[in-house]
């Protein structure tokens, strides 16, 4: 266990100075930041060659903590959630207390509660939501490996997590998108 706990300890050290990891999340390898940080969000757009445009998710570790990152989570999100058989981002319209370079141009936000060890840890420990998104270029493939991962990636990121290399990914989650006016719509199986 004292490996994982320095894993978790080193991630917080580079986030805390608004530094960028790479990291092993519940579905596919991670470029991440603190959520509330914009330069370090600028920094993943750079990283990923990715337009703003294009939305970043966000992990929590909890409800509790997903309620004090949304406006209003609708009552229909708790039992997607509890049901469902594989990680889900849910998208949510007006998230508060973020980064406003994280924030879509229609003022939502995909949050995805997660259940991996490692992530709930460090997001615990960092007290604010973590910025996840695929470990690649923008239009090239999601690694499904660590050793998939271009070493463009691995020299722009300050720090890469020593922990699951050997761990063949899961897909991506599944993304929903859940309209305060009721509107329930799949985006991503």
């Amino acid at each position: 266990m004292e490996k994982f706990d320095q894993e978790v300890q080193n991630c917080l050290d580079v986030i805390k100075k608004g530094g960028v990891i790479l990291y092993p999340t519940d579905t596919v390898w991670g470029i991440g930041c603190d959520a509330t940080n914009a330069d370090a969000i600028d920094r993943i757009y750079e990283i990923k060659k990715r337009e703003e445009s294009k939305a970043l998710i966000t992990l929590v570790s909890n409800f509790k903590m997903l309620e004090q990152y949304v406006e209003e989570v609708p009552e229909m999100a708790y039992d997607i959630l509890k049901y469902a058989k594989k990680p889900t981002t849910i998208i949510y319209d007006k998230p508060i207390r973020i980064a406003d370079n994280l924030v879509g141009e229609d003022d939502s936000l995909g949050i995805r509660v997660v259940r991996d060890a490692f992530c709930s840890e460090l997001i615990k420990k960092m007290r604010r939501p973590l910025v996840s998104t695929s470990a690649n270029i923008s239009g090239e493939p999601t690694p499904e490996s660590f050793d998939q991962i271009s070493p463009q990636i691995l020299k722009e990121v300050d720090y890469v997590v020593n922990l699951q290399r050997s761990k063949k990914s899961s897909k991506p989650s599944s993304i929903i998108k859940l309209s305060n006016d009721g509107q329930v719509k799949v985006i991503r199986k």
